[in-house]
């Protein structure tokens, strides 16, 4: 039961990294006003990577843990 747990919210995770991706693509090719996508993606990543990077030895930590996560 657990694994079927944890593989849904890998899989969820997955996608949702993918569909972030295809936002920052499309973002790029076609400029901020993107039909389905209506946010700035490349502004807010670019803003949670300042803010981590701001954040000086916890921000690194922080992005190490991510990392790893991802990486299992």
């Amino acid at each position: 039961m657990m694994d079927g747990i944890v593989s849904s919210i890998r899989k969820l995770t997955e996608a949702g990294i993918a569909l972030v991706a295809l936002a920052i693509v499309l973002e790029v090719i076609f400029g901020a006003n993107v039909a389905f996508v209506g946010v700035g993606v490349v502004d807010n990543v670019i803003s949670i990577i300042s803010t981590l990077g701001g954040e000086g030895l916890i921000g690194l930590a922080s992005i190490a843990i991510i990392y790893s996560l991802f990486n299992r």
